[in-house]
């Protein structure tokens, strides 16, 4: 049998020759700036100093043509010789934060001319420029133009015709109803601080709720993205063309909130205050308990005129969907019982888990994407306690464990620490996830922890700095903080998307002035919902 090995750092595999005489021209160790041969290199310098060791002498006319740096602005090598090691150096600085590649390609030939027996790549990443890319301001002016920048994604940004907030920066006509009722909020918020003419705020919320009043509905709930031209259902997925149940109760959290902000003058002439409360009293809450007949005790979150009950998810235990069954609670036309709430979101008790990590309880799960303690408290003032836990404790300890585990680092990125954290659903280099401790790669969301400042404040300012004086220059776009980023891949998102810019936007303004949390329960049926619940 014909041994093989494989070279596992530089990718290649050959297959030993017992005939063979000469040993192989091949790789024997490579540094740059001192450190151990790696498949790739991170936090590198800008003028890196790569020290090649081969098992022979190497053709220095070969060499000069077969290793080779690619990448943006790439000047010229300079090469030095002795032995059998070649040392390479940029003539010129390579620029921060980038990735590059050395390629030593399988024309490398020795000076007795062997042929290299692989073809190497190795990955350089360099370090961050840590200089200020903004000048320094007050921590209020900060969070006034990060508030102000980013409601111009809702305000500026919207998709014209509906008034809706666009899925994503590149939706084009796909509006989010998650997202919009988010925006909402914001909306909100922006008056209140003067960003937004009051007036034309009104305007807005009326083009909003008339959208919505002739927009698809599917038992009275929206689907999770709509047509903004049309108001025609868009398919989230391919048995996913109706009900959204979550999506619908962050709109409705979004339209109570609007509704207890309006007065009678704002509703003059066009009965808004009236007619957000039909658009909530029509969302049949209640039927969303599967019953064919009898009714479920939990609530489920999609159905379609297509595909009926197919994708079977019930809301069952703990993740981002509490206010689904708040907003169930307090309608007055659909509610629903205590014992769904019970058996549904708190899986009779199962939900509480108690553990702890980084000396922090949790009382209820695991450590989750933050997203879970900040889309069902836009509004809702976690300040309650019911039979399973305090909700304030709950989003706290959630926030500072999320944060515990970036300074730990245990995977150790790059950039992970004390000011640079926040693991939450977002993009990402390869795609779209839910970034948590479990489930970690290396991909940081601003909107993590600048929705928890009301959770974290000192740690969430600390992380604002971070992003926006030492990574403005690329997280920093015209609708606030670009969606994630990635050091240790040198990869920036240039996306926008509705549901992690508005909280942004909200949770800043409940930790200035928790007027959010104020207006929304204030709301008659979150107080019935409060009752129905159990909630102290």
């Amino acid at each position: 049998m014909v041994p093989v090995f494989c070279l596992l750092i530089l990718g290649s595999c050959k297959k030993d020759n017992p005939s063979q005489t000469s040993p192989a021209f091949s790789l024997v160790n490579l540094q740059l700036d001192n450190e151990a041969l790696s498949y790739t290199y991170h936090n590198t310098s800008l003028t890196p100093q790569i020290v090649i060791t081969f098992s022979d002498p190497v053709n220095t006319q070969s060499a000069q043509s077969s290793i080779i740096l690619e990448g943006p602005n790439i000047a010229p090598l300079n090469f030095t010789f002795a032995n059998n090691t070649v040392t390479v150096n940029p003539v010129t600085p390579l620029k921060y934060w980038t990735e590059y590649r050395l390629l030593i390609s399988p024309q490398l030939t020795s000076i007795s001319n062997k042929k290299f027996n692989s073809d190497v790549t190795v990955n350089i990443i360099t370090k961050l420029d840590t200089t200020d890319k903004f000048p320094r301001i007050s921590d209020d002016a900060l969070l006034d133009s990060v508030q102000e920048k980013t409601l111009r994604y809702f305000w500026n940004f919207n998709e014209p015709q509906s008034g809706m907030a666009r899925e994503r920066n590149t939706s084009g006509n796909t509006v989010a109803t998650g997202g919009s009722g988010f925006g909402l909020m914001a909306i909100v918020a922006g008056i209140s601080r003067g960003l937004i003419a009051r007036t034309d705020g009104i305007a807005r919320f009326a083009k909003v709720v008339g959208f919505l009043e002739t927009a698809d509905r599917f038992h009275g709930s929206w689907s999770h993205w709509i047509d903004g031209t049309t108001g025609k259902v868009i398919p989230f997925a391919p048995e996913d063309d109706g009900a959204d149940l979550v999506e619908t109760a962050y709109m409705a959290q979004g339209l109570l909130t609007v509704r207890q902000y309006l007065t009678s003058s704002d509703t003059a002439g066009n009965n808004l205050i009236n007619r957000i409360t039909n658009l909530y009293n029509g969302i049949e809450w209640s039927w969303f308990r599967k019953c064919t007949p009898t009714c479920d005790n939990v609530l489920y979150w999609h159905w379609s005129p297509d595909y009926g009950w197919d994708i079977d998810f019930a809301l069952s235990g703990y993740f981002e969907e509490q206010i689904t069954y708040v907003m169930a609670a307090g309608s007055p036309t659909y509610g629903i019982p205590q014992i769904v709430y019970t058996n549904g979101f708190g899986k009779n008790g199962a939900i509480k888990t108690g553990n702890t990590y980084y000396n922090t309880v949790l009382p209820l799960g695991t450590p989750s994407p933050l997203f879970w303690v900040q889309y069902s408290y836009l509004g809702m003032n976690p300040n309650f306690t019911d039979e399973y836990t305090n909700y304030w404790t709950q989003n706290v300890n959630a926030s500072l464990i999320n944060y515990y585990y970036c300074v730990a680092n245990p995977k150790h990125y790059t950039a992970y620490s004390s000011n640079c954290w926040g693991l939450t659903a977002s993009d990402n280099p390869t795609g779209y996830d839910a970034q948590s401790p479990a489930n970690d790669n290396g991909t940081i969301t601003p909107t993590a922890a600048l929705s928890s400042f009301p959770y974290t404040p000192t740690q969430s300012m600390n992380a604002l700095k971070f992003f926006y004086y030492k990574m403005g220059d690329r997280m920093w776009g015209p609708y606030g903080f670009y969606d994630a980023f990635n050091i240790d891949a040198a990869w920036a998102a240039t996306s926008t998307l509705a549901i992690d810019q508005g909280p942004i936007v909200v949770m800043i303004e409940n930790y200035r002035s928790q007027l959010l949390w104020n207006l929304f329960m204030s709301a008659p049926e979150v107080q019935t919902a409060k009752t129905v619940l159990g909630f102290q």
